[in-house]
């Protein structure tokens, strides 16, 4: 499990270099580069706020496990750490990434809720001694790495077809993505229009909204077929 965790870490680190990257990037328009830099500053940090989470998260479970913390005092500051989680996964809808990355954008903020549901999970497990819960949160980790190793494959893939699109070089789609998967991340991003564009009542306030959530399940249809073996 510790050892899950430590790979995790580094796969955000991982993850923070490549993203990162795009910051590097020449656009061919003055104000699309302006736009690739300030979403590739934004989406950078995200990444890195939850890197730190996560980190923090793993260190005070090993505090506790040494006894350096009590139980309550390891309870109390999970509850801190969702409330931080959940912030930060409400930034990726405050992004306006090139079109290109939205694909990956989902993904990332797709991974980054699997983790939180896994970590609320984990705490289920460390409140009530519920062994249901250590394996549904050790499951739940393991889909969170598939959707950040997904979401890292698009986005390097979004940056070639960027190069593509100004220089020619070969546009790829990721490969060898299981049908299975391409369902379950369809499913999420439909989930998330739901979540983005629904009142509590399940409505929209507005005609615009309600377009704009069709929109949505659109892209998401589209990446469906796209990315279905």
């Amino acid at each position: 499990m510790k050892k899950k965790k430590i790979q995790n870490i580094s796969i955000l680190t991982i993850a923070i270099l490549i993203i990162g990257s795009i910051i590097a990037y020449n656009y061919s328009v003055d104000i699309t580069k302006q736009k690739g830099l300030q979403f590739g500053n934004e989406l950078n940090q995200i990444e890195n706020n939850i890197s730190d989470i996560q980190e923090k998260f793993y260190s005070e479970k090993i505090k506790w496990v040494e006894g350096d913390i009590s139980k309550i005092e390891l309870l109390n500051f999970y509850k801190i750490h969702v409330d931080n989680f959940k912030k930060n996964i409400s930034k990726y809808d405050e992004l306006t990434p090139p079109e290109l990355f939205n694909s990956s954008v989902a993904l990332l903020k797709i991974s980054a809720e699997t983790q939180l549901e896994s970590d609320l999970q984990f705490i289920q497990w460390i409140e009530t001694g519920d062994e249901s819960a250590k394996i549904r949160s050790d499951a739940l980790f393991q889909e969170s790495y598939e959707y950040q190793n997904l979401g890292l494959v698009e986005f390097q893939t979004a940056k070639v077809g960027i190069k593509y699109y100004e220089g020619g070089e070969k546009f790829e789609e990721p490969q060898g993505v299981s049908p299975q998967k391409v369902l379950q991340v369809y499913e999420k991003m439909q989930k998330q229009c739901s979540e983005q564009f629904r009142n509590e009542s399940g409505e929209f306030d507005s005609n615009q909204i309600e377009i704009e959530w069709f929109d949505c399940n659109n892209e998401a249809k589209e990446w469906k077929i796209q990315h279905m073996p």
